[in-house]
């Protein structure tokens, strides 16, 4: 497991390709539920996000697979830290044209 940075401590945003391919290989989860939303947030969404929502993605990929397929499912209420982001993961996908990758 990733020890989290220190209090305070921030990850610069995502902008290059190989820090995005790392995030996407995170993204993997050997859930076809999971893999989907999260690779769909990542595409759509991880790109214009805040730095502070990019860095609760980047927590929120060392959650336990159990643990987070509930949050994303609704079986399980997320972590007040992660509730307006899984809302965001599960909220669908951006209507045709307003993708930031498509653009």
């Amino acid at each position: 497991m990733i020890d989290p940075p220190p209090q305070g401590a921030s990850s610069p945003p995502a902008t290059d390709l190989e820090e995005l391919g790392k995030l996407r290989w995170r993204c993997r989860r050997g859930m076809r539920e999971l893999d989907v939303l999260l690779a769909r947030y990542l595409d759509e969404r991880f790109r214009s996000a805040s730095a502070a929502e990019q860095e609760a993605f980047r927590h929120l990929l060392e959650t336990h697979d159990t643990l987070l397929y509930g949050y994303c499912l609704g079986s399980l209420p997320p972590p007040t830290r992660f509730a307006a982001l899984i809302e965001r993961i599960t909220a669908g996908p951006l209507p045709r044209g307003n993708s930031p990758a498509r653009r």
